[in-house]
Parts: structure tokens; sequence; C-alpha cells
């Protein structure tokens, strides 16, 4: 009985960072402004995707969900962790770190599936622009960005249950912001094998699968692109990419620092590595979604035109 009471661990406590009380007071202050930003301007986008009736296409039905999935993702661990920075309570219960990890991984898997749906709307409506409407028609894009939300739910359960259900006998404290699955797997006294090889099945589909459709897409559109005649409809072609492109670079470039880096550099007692390590976590979890919508706004005339409107509507009397 005393083993399994070993086992048991009724909280986890989040380092973040620990031992860097001047920096937490500007963290603080950053991480604060950032998500208001993320609130405010995703927000603002999904309310003109709604009501302007000129964005009432797939590429904006797309935009709207990733904005609100970047809402969702960061409303799951920023306000934690703006507690921690300013009251210093860095503790979290089992459950409540269960669901920031299963929070995290699902928005995480969803967003990778969204980025290659938007990367295929793009490819059919620069290489096939005559038969966009009905490739990309309503019920199509509508059940590929549903299939995205539901198997993106289904991969972190998998991910989550098993490993919540590992034994945790050792240290119960997470060197990192967040519940994050990989912190979390190091604390575990049991054989994680099978968390790894679901791991392993879960990035090859959720990772590499929409990043292959991505850069064939992209291969394909730049060689169509390359075929124009004219210099006009380049740039137009260009303009309606670049933006996605942007997301995805600063996206999948995060993900691959963060998980496909030698394994040499995760020393034991290198905090200098562990530490660039939470803020690229943090560039990859608050700084991205919040410069989303400012890559899809500043070089888009449509989502201009649509904030101007609803900025001017006068409310009904």
């Amino acid at each position: 009985m005393k083993t399994i009471n070993q086992t048991f661990v009724s909280e986890f406590v989040l380092l973040g960072l620990c031992g860097y009380p001047k920096i937490e007071i500007i963290f603080f202050a950053l991480v604060l402004f950032m998500y208001l930003v993320i609130l405010i301007g995703n927000g603002v986008l999904i309310i003109g995707s709604i009501f302007d009736s000129r964005l009432h296409t797939p590429m904006y039905f797309f935009l709207g969900n990733l904005s609100f999935l970047d809402i969702c993702y960061t409303s799951s661990s920023v306000p934690s962790t703006l507690v921690s920075l300013i009251s210093k309570k860095r503790n979290i219960s089992f459950s409540g770190c269960a669901v920031q990890m299963f929070f995290g991984f699902a928005m995480g898997s969803t967003e990778c599936l969204l980025l290659g749906m938007m990367a295929f709307d793009r490819y059919v409506a620069i290489c096939n622009p005559l038969r966009y409407s009905i490739i990309m028609s309503k019920v199509v894009y509508v059940l590929m960005a549903s299939g995205s939300w539901l198997s993106g739910g289904i991969n972190s359960m998998v991910q989550t249950s098993l490993a919540m259900q590992l034994p945790f006998c050792g240290s119960n404290i997470i060197n990192h912001f967040t519940c994050e699955i990989l912190a979390v797997l190091k604390l575990a006294c049991a054989d994680i094998s099978l968390n790894i090889i679901t791991m392993v099945i879960s990035t090859m589909t959720f990772v590499v699968l929409p990043l292959l459709v991505i850069f064939f897409s992209y291969m394909l559109i730049l060689y169509t692109i390359l075929r124009m005649n004219s210099a006009t409809g380049r740039r137009k072609a260009f303009s309606t990419c670049s933006a996605h492109l942007t997301v995805v670079i600063m996206f999948y470039g995060t993900i691959c620092f963060m998980y496909a880096k030698p394994k040499s550099q995760e020393l034991p007692g290198e905090d200098k590595f562990q530490t660039s390590d939470k803020l690229i976590s943090l560039f990859y979890g608050i700084v991205t979604p919040m410069l989303n919508p400012l890559i899809y706004s500043l070089r888009n005339k449509d989502v201009k035109a649509a904030v101007k409107y609803l900025l001017n509507r006068k409310p009904i009397q």
C-alpha cells in the first residue's frame, strides 16, 4: 500500500522563471499586454468574419477558426501563468494540469491541420480558380474544419490520458510555465515507451502530414504563378499566400526548434538551455497567436475594410 501511495501526486509545481524575480515583473507586464492583444486582435477577426458578407469565403472561415483556436489555446495557460508570476503561487492541481495539457495538445494538433487545410484552399484558388466554388463548397470546408477540431481533440485525449495514468513517485516539480506533456513525462517513474510511440505516430499524423500538404501545395502554387503572363496577377497571387506562409514558418519553426534539437543540449543542470526552452515555448504559445491577426490584417484589404465597417456601424435604436 505504501508503494501505491507514493505514486499518487495531488498537485504539481510549475517553476516558470523561479530564480529571476526581477525578470518575472517585466514578464508579467509583457505577457499581460500580449494576451490582451491576442483577445482583441483575434476577437475582431472572428466578429468581422461573421458579420461582414465579404468575408464569407473558405479562406476567412478557416482564419476565423484559427483565431478562435488561438484564443482558446492561450486562455488555457496564460491566466495561470500570470497568476504565478504576480502571486508566486506556482502549484497546480493534478486535474488542472490534465485539463491544461489536454487543451494545449488539442489546440496545437488542430492548428497543424487547419494550416494544412488553408494551404490546400490557396492551392485550389490559384491553380483551379474555375472549379474553386465547386471543390471548396460550404459543406466541404465546414467538414474540413470540423474534422480538424475533432481529430485534434481525439489525439489530445489519447495523449493526455496515457500521460496522466503514469505513476509519479519522484519529484512533482515541472520545470516549465505550463503542464507541457514532455515536461510531465520526465517526472514519471515508469516505462514511457508507449507514450513515445504514440507521440511519434501523433507527430507524423498532425505535424509531418500537414507540412507535406503545405509544401506540395506551395510548390504547385509557385509553378502556377511563374507561368502567369500578367505581373498584376502574380503580385495578387503572392499577396494572398504571403500571410499564410509567414504564419506557417513561425509556427513550424518554433515547433522544430523545440522538439527537433539535439538531445545533447538537454543536459541536467544546464539551466541556460532550460530557460531558453521556456522562452521559446512562450514565443510559440503567446507571440505567434498575437502576430497571427496582425499578419493577416496588415496586408489584407478585405480584413481592413471589414474592421472599418464594424467600427463605423451605428447601433440600432
